[in-house]
């Protein structure tokens, strides 16, 4: 089943990352793509988690991890 996942995950991410890459006409730079790729895989693994394992509780720290995603994001497309 986590295969499948990866192999999903793995044949949208590609061609994303090729058309989204400045040097192919895209609006991104490496490192935000990256970030983005980190957080979209993230946020599906909680998600998909969370139906998955419904017996496990989110605690303060969890909500930390997702601040310091959003502060991720932020901070990467944030101009110089």
């Amino acid at each position: 089943m986590g295969k499948s996942f990866a192999i999903s995950e793995y044949c949208c991410q590609v061609p994303a990352n090729r058309i989204g890459f400045v040097d192919n006409g895209g609006p991104f730079n490496l490192v935000q793509l990256k970030v983005i790729q980190e957080c979209i895989s993230l946020v599906v693994f909680a998600v998909i988690a969370n139906l998955i394992f419904q017996h496990e509780q989110l605690h303060w720290n969890h909500a930390a991890a997702a601040l310091c995603l959003v502060a991720a994001v932020y901070f990467v497309f944030m101009k110089p």
